[in-house]
């Protein structure tokens, strides 16, 4: 099952584990159970820790616990956790058997202390394609190794599709916990905790009222946020980071093959090591925070004011807004209604649901033909829908659309609806734009790539934003707000890339030092 590299690999890996762990397989004769046995069996050659038996109960088939003899320490995986998910299995099999996570102290207390009643049966969907999953599964899989009372079962929705035709998921990762809704999307473990400790809002929101000063904030952490933090931590002043979620768009985002220097990684793995990198100096990261409310100084040289969503505000000599932008919505009826039930915007994540389904993609730039591309192979008929009389992609991208045998692309497209049977999408509507016709496409499934939208709601009436909601700056990264600066994909700043998003981070992080050294002096070098 796993080639010599990873083997390797694999016991270097397992040399780690503390205290033995036990296999429980349960199996029938199908292909699919062969190669669970065979991926078993190389766990077990890796560690002398490890032991296997195949007499499994489990109502899934094929799947297999992780088990610490002795114990009711265990998680589930109810098909092979290979692609994102291979670091999950392997995450899985190090903290089971008792390798101590690489986790802050004061979650892992949060989890061991949680006060639940009864049990929390969690039950995660996933697919082997979708970067966004493995964040899900490893967050709940910890959980249940750290609290008795909690359970975990990763569950791939391709191989279980009765079961996900049954429970009507089309959207992953998708969270159920006791057999009800719980989540979609994204998550990471503190996330999860604020859903399950609802006290732990407020304190968190208590702790940041209390902070002191900063001299720069940076409200967003994706490339833009991560590259002000860093210089402007450089400098050796007080930098603080509010964020919605670290990493923003980023963590979306598949292959990134035009990053300089790097021919290729993916999303999360980049923004895991922007993280880090914010880690290695003194920043006070504000996690799973979302501004609302933006006071500037109403003088040169005094403090603006963030608000924030939980209640709490923070104060600041200078402020870099970062926050991005998200996936625009098409913006007709039904898409609303059946959003994760057929409409969808991320085809690696949830393409593998539509297999052998009829699909339709909107949007006619790099990244819908893209989508088109990948869902193709997948499922069986894309209909790619472009508002323009041309597709805006790449000539390459083009050439490779059009030699495929089940999509069709219609331009001149408008899609005016999304239909759907009160449970999931059964088509949609559009109108052909030249003859002002409207027409029908039966499909199980829409996915919507059709640009950016900024996210700076929160700012009209505060600072100048542009028609389109942009965020407008000068060549410095210079708001029309004394001592507030912007960068990234929230600004007028043409071509949305992570390399020119960094790049205006840094910048707007000199100017902002810039400023202060020339309208204040500093908290930290007036404390020297």
């Amino acid at each position: 099952m796993l080639d010599a590299g990873m083997k390797t690999q694999l016991k270097a890996y397992l040399e780690n584990l503390r205290m033995p762990i036990e296999l429980v397989a349960t199996v029938d004769g199908s292909a699919k159970s062969r190669e669970m046995t065979e991926l078993l069996n190389d766990i077990v050659e890796a560690s002398e820790k490890v032991s296997l038996k195949t007499d499994g109960t489990d109502s899934r088939v094929p799947s297999f616990a992780i088990q610490r003899p002795g114990t009711d320490i265990s998680v589930t995986f109810a098909g092979l956790p290979m692609g994102h998910e291979f670091t999950s299995l392997v995450l899985a099999l190090l903290q089971v058997g008792g390798h101590p996570p690489r986790v802050e102290a004061d979650v892992i207390e949060q989890v061991k202390a949680l006060d639940i009643d009864g049990e929390l049966k969690f039950e995660t969907y996933f697919s082997l394609t979708c970067q966004n999953c493995p964040d899900v599964v490893q967050a709940l899989n910890l959980m249940s190794v750290l609290n008795p009372k909690i359970k975990h079962v990763a569950i791939d929705g391709a191989l279980f599709k009765d079961e996900v035709e049954a429970r009507q998921v089309m959207a992953v990762p998708t969270i159920l916990v006791n057999g009800q809704p719980f989540g979609q999307g994204r998550m990471g473990l503190e996330q999860i905790l604020a859903k399950i400790d609802t006290g732990a809002q407020a304190r968190e929101a208590a702790k940041i009222d209390a902070k002191s000063e900063f001299d720069v904030l940076v409200i967003g952490g994706g490339p833009a946020g991560a590259a002000a933090a860093i210089y402007a931590a450089r400098k050796g002043i007080r930098t603080g980071v509010v964020a919605e979620r670290f990493g923003g768009q980023v963590l979306d985002t598949m292959a990134i093959e035009n990053f300089i220097s790097v021919s290729h990684t993916e999303g999360p793995k980049l923004a895991t090591a922007l993280e880090q990198h914010v880690k290695d100096y003194d920043v006070d990261i504000m996690n799973l925070q979302k501004a609302t409310k933006l006071i500037p100084a109403s003088e040169p040289g005094g403090l603006a004011e963030v608000r924030l969503e939980s209640g709490a505000a923070l104060r600041a000599r200078t402020v870099v807004i970062s926050t991005g932008a998200r996936w625009r919505q098409m913006g007709v009826p039904g898409e609303d209604q059946y959003r994760n039930k057929g409409v969808a915007y991320c085809p690696h994540c949830d393409g593998p649901l539509f297999k052998g389904k009829r699909t339709a993609v909107i949007g006619g730039g790099n990244s819908g033909v893209e989508a088109a591309i990948d869902l193709a192979g997948i499922v069986a008929h894309v209909t790619l829908l472009e508002f323009a009389p041309e597709l805006r992609a790449d000539a390459v991208l083009q050439r490779k659309l059009y030699s495929l045998p089940n999509v069709t692309v219609i331009t001149n497209a408008q899609t005016t609806e999304v239909l759907g049977d009160g449970d999931k999408v059964t088509g949609l509507v559009y109108k052909d734009r030249i003859h002002d016709t409207l027409h029908t496409i039966e499909l199980e499934g829409i996915f919507v790539q059709i640009g950016l939208l900024p996210n700076t709601e929160w700012l009209k009436g505060t600072i100048n934003l542009s028609p389109r909601g942009e965020i407008e700056i000068n060549d410095r990264g210079e708001t029309s707000a004394h001592g507030i600066f912007a960068a990234g994909d929230a600004t007028t700043v043409p071509y949305k890339q992570i390399v020119i998003a960094m790049g205006e981070g840094s910048k707007a992080a000199l100017s902002a030092f810039d400023h202060l050294i020339r309208t204040s002096v500093p908290v930290d070098i007036a404390a020297e």
